[in-house]
């Protein structure tokens, strides 16, 4: 076993805390001092930790911060991610509605052009594809080491990890992709308990199972049509 002499673990629970207060100076204050005064356009940063989007309205001057982005990084001793650092034409379609430009991810949601109810373009959000995979990828590996365990249990467990799945995916617009997860969490479940024996389960039989020991809905935890105090 080795331990670092410099930096922080991945994922340890220091690295948020240490990336809020380094990047609060590295880019939070230089980009509103320096950045945003010089702008032709409107300008604003969104981040959490060491992700963050930056926001334009002139596209030359998304051009002329991703050119500089780097080097100010790297006065610092930090280096901005090759693949995840790029331009993204995020412009509200036309009237035709063929053109909805680029969509990107952010803190796990993929973040995409729609129509509202009414009509209208309107940002939307739902679970991005690789989040979405690896979320149900832990759920099969955790049915796959405990299929033999008391089917209460099971689903208690599966049940605290659908709602901690809610929580933080459960916003508004995002119904289609929570109820997915759910679907998903039933068939991987019914195949792993078909593993208890030589014989598979069939969906019928899981079904009547899955009346007893149902998992909870799927439900949008965050509405954005709740006002904030």
């Amino acid at each position: 076993m080795s331990y670092p002499e410099e930096g922080s673990p991945q994922g340890g629970v220091i690295s948020p805390m240490l990336s809020n207060i380094y990047l609060h100076e590295v880019l939070d204050r230089w980009f509103y001092q320096e950045v945003e005064p010089r702008m032709r356009g409107q300008a604003h940063l969104v981040r959490y930790a060491d992700d963050a989007v930056l926001v334009f309205a002139d596209e030359q001057d998304a051009k002329r911060v991703l050119t500089v982005l780097p080097k100010r990084f790297e006065k610092y001793g930090l280096t901005v991610h090759s693949e995840k650092t790029r331009l993204v034409r995020f412009t509200k379609p036309g009237a035709v509605g063929k053109d909805r430009g680029e969509s990107f991810d952010f803190l796990g949601f993929t973040h995409y052009w729609g129509r509202s109810r009414r009509g209208a373009w309107v940002v939307r959000r739902k679970t991005a594809s690789k989040r979405f995979t690896r979320a149900l990828k832990r759920v099969a590996a955790w049915c796959r080491l405990n299929r033999h365990q008391p089917l209460e249990e099971q689903q208690s467990m599966l049940s605290r990890k659908l709602r901690g799945h809610c929580n933080y995916y459960g916003i508004t617009g995002n119904y289609r992709s929570l109820w997915n997860f759910r679907r998903e969490m039933e068939r991987v479940w019914q195949k792993w308990l078909g593993r208890r024996s030589s014989a598979p389960m069939s969906w019928h039989t899981f079904q009547l199972l899955f009346r007893r020991y149902p998992l909870p809905q799927a439900r949008v935890v965050h509405s954005a049509l709740v006002a904030r105090p």
